[in-house]
């Protein structure tokens, strides 16, 4: 089935428009089971734009979490994703990491690739202001990773690293990967990535990390980017007098023991949360969401980064794929491939 993109709009590019296929979007239907689904289809009106996507990315440690039913009550408003439909647990379209075209909207416009916080999905209609540019030394597959880019600039930001310092990152999946590639652009900062998947230090070192499998000693920093909770116990161990650690790991439903014992006072040790949904306070006078985006995109310029792309699914196959690679530690970056869909 196919529908025309044109609009009486005169600022758009109607005389541009072009045909494609019926939208089609990824839901999570119950615990680890997914479906792919006709999407309701518009044009742009004034001030929107239509993007054809390339590719998207699965966020693992959220978007597991989502396909377990493990997002609390108490949390549903905040955890709901730009564009999302339906209501936790289940169904519920989910997802923000989008790159795709411009198809339709201002003149100007068309043709751009763009990043956009929306659900998979194969062509979308979304405010102009939602769709982020993306630099042009940026390949489409790549620039899928400026959500986990810009949660990871926001948990160094949160971390207080500087220039020297040793800093200890917990956890070798996307995020931790992107705040350890982050860290090391700073000057004589030494960056020490543990995981306990030993395969993940071939990815570590590639982005120009180092690689343990013990944690060292005496750190400055101590960042917890593993999803597991207790693995908190780890970075207080690690971290140094006066030291400081961040807790980057949201865990859903349930509880962690926090080992307050011991040296933890005598290390005045400090502990503290980063979540993307908040810019830090320090920040919040200069900066905004736009900036933090466009800081982030432009951060993967790198061509190491791809290392973190291990995993790419058309839409089609995702539902059958996604529960086993969700369960499974050893992907990194999943991606939806869009090109048989538009």
């Amino acid at each position: 089935m196919t529908f025309n993109l044109t609009t009486g709009d005169m600022d758009t590019a109607q005389n541009s428009s072009m045909t494609v296929r019926q939208a089609k979007a990824l839901w999570c239907d119950g615990r680890h089971r997914f479906s792919v689904r006709t999407a309701p289809s518009a044009a742009p009106g004034p001030g929107e734009v239509a993007i054809a996507a390339e590719h998207s990315a699965i966020s693992r440690g959220t978007e597991r979490l989502v396909a377990e039913g493990r997002v609390p009550a108490s949390e549903a408003e905040r955890m709901r994703c730009p564009f999302q439909e339906g209501d936790f647990p289940f169904p519920v379209k989910y997802g923000y990491a989008l790159v795709g075209r411009i198809v339709a909207g201002p003149a100007a416009r068309i043709g751009e690739r763009v990043f956009a916080l929306h659900p998979h999905q194969s062509l979308s209609v979304v405010p102009e202001g939602a769709a982020n540019r993306v630099p042009e030394d940026v390949p489409a597959r790549r620039a899928t990773l400026a959500a986990n880019m810009e949660t990871a600039l926001n948990i160094v930001w949160d971390s207080g690293a500087a220039p020297g310092d040793r800093v200890l990152v917990i956890g070798a999946g996307v995020v931790g990967l992107c705040v350890a590639h982050i860290l090391g652009r700073m000057p004589a900062v030494t960056v020490t990535v543990v995981d306990r998947d030993p395969a993940k230090g071939a990815v570590a070192e590639a982005i120009g990390a180092r690689f343990a499998a013990e944690p060292p000693r005496d750190v400055d920093v101590a960042i917890n980017a593993s999803g597991n909770g207790a693995a908190l116990a780890t970075a207080i161990e690690a971290a140094g007098v006066e030291a400081r650690i961040v807790e980057a790991s949201w865990l859903g439903e349930g509880e962690t023991a926090v080992p307050l014992g011991g040296p933890f006072h005598a290390r005045r040790l400090s502990i503290v949360s980063s979540q993307v949904g908040r810019l830090p306070a320090a920040k919040a006078p200069r900066w905004d969401f736009a900036r933090r985006i466009a800081a982030a995109l432009s951060l993967l310029a790198d061509p190491r980064l791809d290392h973190l792309l291990t995993h790419s699914l058309t839409l089609s196959e995702a539902p059958a794929a996604l529960p086993r690679l969700l369960r499974d530690d050893g992907p990194l970056a999943i991606t939806l491939d869009y090109s048989s869909e538009t």
